[in-house]
């Protein structure tokens, strides 16, 4: 498996040049490092900011599994998508809202047929609401299908 959280890892991620904000470090609770946010109050009603991770030496016809920590907090904080590169026209996962403010885990498969995945994007859209964040972190890459929880 391949860490790319942002505190230790070893993976290449860069903030889009082209959108509306940029994503920013945030101290984690526990204070061990921190994890990827964009504060609700970042931007206006629409404005998207994205967070690409660099894909490099993924095997052709190979199935991975991007595994990732996220959180939606706030009242209409706004949207988290997620983008494959060879895809980037719909986003191969997405989610609108939280429970609560709680960390949740989302999985994606990436399968690498004779196109392959360079990048995957990490887009948020900002809501109406004006507290709370959206928030990424534990990323990990992990060769094989996705584990049933």
């Amino acid at each position: 498996s391949v860490d790319c959280s942002f505190s230790r890892g070893v993976c290449d991620w860069k903030q889009d040049a082209d959108d509306d904000f940029d994503w920013n470090p945030a101290d984690r609770d526990r204070g061990d490092g921190y994890y990827m946010a964009v504060p609700a109050f970042v931007g206006q009603k629409k404005d998207m900011g994205r967070l690409k991770l660099l894909l490099t030496d993924l095997k052709p016809k190979t199935s991975y599994c991007l595994i990732f920590s996220y959180r939606l907090a706030g009242e209409r904080v706004g949207k988290l998508r997620v983008f494959l590169a060879n895809k980037i026209n719909a986003p191969v996962w997405e989610q609108n809202k939280g429970k609560d403010e709680r960390w949740r885990t989302g999985k994606i498969e990436i399968f690498q047929g004779a196109e392959t995945t360079n990048s995957v994007t990490f887009e948020s859209e900002r809501g109406k609401g004006k507290t709370g964040e959206i928030g990424v972190d534990n990323v990990i890459l992990i060769s094989g299908l996705c584990p049933e929880d």
